[in-house]
């Protein structure tokens, strides 16, 4: 069902959309294990583990993010070609998750930051009302 009427529901361009999306839009966000955040855009040298797929299980580090093609190449996950040549295999980055984070100046205020913003709601979260609210109310 279509909620805003001002985003299209059509098939044809939303697939336009995607495919013709600026590279900025193209960072595939992934899930950070033990970072504590829902999802960081993944970047070279962040060790990944595959979780579904033919490759499910195998680890490495990340070779290249291939924004065009919407996927990542990871080490040690290439097939040889007739001519004996070896290449990386594309995997979708919705199908990793990240296991080491290379961090960085940007990297840790970005993670500082989605700390803080959690740390509020959750203190938000418990209370919502107080003994004496609910006193006043009862009044």
């Amino acid at each position: 069902m279509k909620y805003n009427p001002r985003v299209s529901s059509s098939r044809r361009k939303s697939r336009k959309a995607h495919f013709t999306a600026p590279s900025t839009h193209r960072s595939p966000p992934i899930f950070g294990g033990k970072y504590n955040v829902r999802s960081i855009p993944v970047r070279k040298d962040d060790e990944v583990q595959v979780v579904r797929g033919t490759y499910k299980g195998r680890e490495g580090k990340v070779v290249q993010v291939y924004r065009k093609k919407w996927v990542i190449h990871i080490e040690r996950i290439t097939r040889e070609k007739v001519n004996g040549s070896t290449v990386n295999i594309g995997i979708n980055p919705s199908k990793v998750v990240i296991t080491k984070l290379r961090l960085d100046k940007d990297r840790k205020s970005l993670l500082d930051r989605k700390a803080k913003g959690r740390a509020a709601a959750d203190k938000d979260k418990g209370a919502k009302f107080t003994a004496e609210d609910i006193m006043q109310s009862v009044d």
